[in-house]
Order: structure tokens, then C-alpha cells, then sequence
């Protein structure tokens, strides 16, 4: 099918996007503080949120990303670098600052499912670290001069949704052990921290020492 990258490709982006997945930050506490003072229904509605708000981003990517490679795939290349470097910010912030996961446990009013899924919609729409890394992550996996790069954009944004499902519906499963586990260890959320590190250095080095295809 001319939509779906090769295989070395789906390879490199899934254990970029597992990576991801698992790093602590506004979205998974959400997920989780939600699912402890809510629910499990609450906490997968939070997360349903999230990962539309994920498909948005896609979107907005291939829109964008398509007419810029109609228009100057020097353009694309430039974008490419710019990605590389963003990759390295990333890293290096994940390294000197660490991870971000506080969730509170503590219950409140109801909330309704809606307004749970709304929130986490929100958290990742208004995230201007995700859309940034949208806009330079995905187009890394894509030729600048592929006539198929709107539908393999969309299905890498597709394949990120169904990744991160797996790897964060266990967590509202088990939000409580997950959390204590997190705050007794430490050491767990540095490993991932290094982890997250070594893989987006690695593909800013891919990118910077590829050249234009």
C-alpha cells in the first residue's frame, strides 16, 4: 500500500513513539490524578481527549507539511534541520530537568465524561511543545519528494495514537500502583528520562548527517 512507510521506517518511529509514550508529562498526569479521584471511566476519557487532540495535530501537519512540499522542498529540508534541533532541546531539557508527573489523588465534585475528555483535549491541543513536536517529528520519517506523504503522514499519526494506547491504557488500569511506583522510584522516571534522551539524540544525528532525499 503506498500510504504505509517501509518497514525499517515503522520500525525507527515506533520505538521513538514508545519512548514517548512513556515519558511523564501533562498528559499522563492528567490520565492518571483524573483516574485516581474519578475513575477508570474518567481517566480513559481524559485519554480519549488526548489522543484525538494527537490526530488534530497530525492533521495540521499534513496540511501544512503538503503544501510546503509542494512549494520548496528546500523548504522541507530546512524544516528537517530545524527538527534535528529540537530534538536535541528536547533531550537535553529531559536530562537536565527530568520528567514532569505530579498527580493528585485527591476527590472532588464529579466530573462528566465530556468535560474529562474536553480536558484532556485541552492539555494536548494548548501544548506548545506538542505542536512543535509534531510539526518537526513526523515529517522526519517522510521524502520531501514522495507523492505519497500526505497518507503516510497521517498513517504514522495513526500508528503514535495506537502505540500510545497500549502503552498508557495499562496505566489507567493500574493508576494507583503506577503512581506509587513512580514516586517510590525515582531512578525509574531517570532511566526513562535517559532513555527518551538517547533516542531523540540519535535521530537528530540522523537527520543532521542524512542528506536531502
Amino acid at each position: 500500500m503506498t500510504f504505509i512507510p517501509d518497514l525499517s521506517i515503522l520500525v525507527q518511529f515506533a520505538i521513538a513513539s514508545v519512548i514517548l509514550a512513556i515519558t511523564p508529562g501533562p498528559d499522563m498526569t492528567l490520565f492518571v490524578s483524573r483516574t485516581l479521584s474519578q475513575g477508570r471511566a474518567t481517566g480513559f476519557a481524559s485519554m480519549s481527549g488526548a489522543l484525538f487532540g494527537t490526530l488534530v495535530h497530525t492533521t495540521l501537519v499534513v496540511v501544512g507539511i503538503s503544501a510546503l512540499i509542494v512549494a520548496s522542498p528546500m523548504a522541507f529540508f530546512v524544516l528537517k534541520i530545524f527538527g534535528a534541533g529540537y530534538l536535541v532541546f528536547l533531550a537535553w531539557q529531559a536530562l537536565t530537568k527530568g520528567s514532569a508527573f505530579s498527580p493528585e489523588a485527591k476527590a472532588g465534585p464529579r466530573i462528566s465524561l465530556l468535560r474529562s475528555w474536553m480536558a484532556g483535549l485541552g492539555v494536548n491541543l494548548l501544548n506548545p511543545k506538542v505542536i512543535l513536536f509534531f510539526m518537526t517529528f513526523l515529517p522526519q520519517f517522510v521524502s520531501a519528494h514522495d507523492p505519497h506523504a500526505p497518507g503516510k503522514l497521517f498513517f504514522l499519526g495513526a500508528l503514535f495514537v495506537a502505540v500510545s494506547v497500549v502503552v498508557t491504557a495499562p496505566m489507567v488500569l493500574a493508576a494507583e500502583r503506577f503512581a506509587a511506583a513512580m514516586k517510590a522510584s525515582p531512578r525509574v522516571t531517570r532511566v526513562v528520562d535517559y532513555l527518551f534522551a538517547g533516542v531523540f539524540s540519535a535521530f537528530a544525528l540522523k537527520i543532521l548527517t542524512a542528506q536531502a532525499k
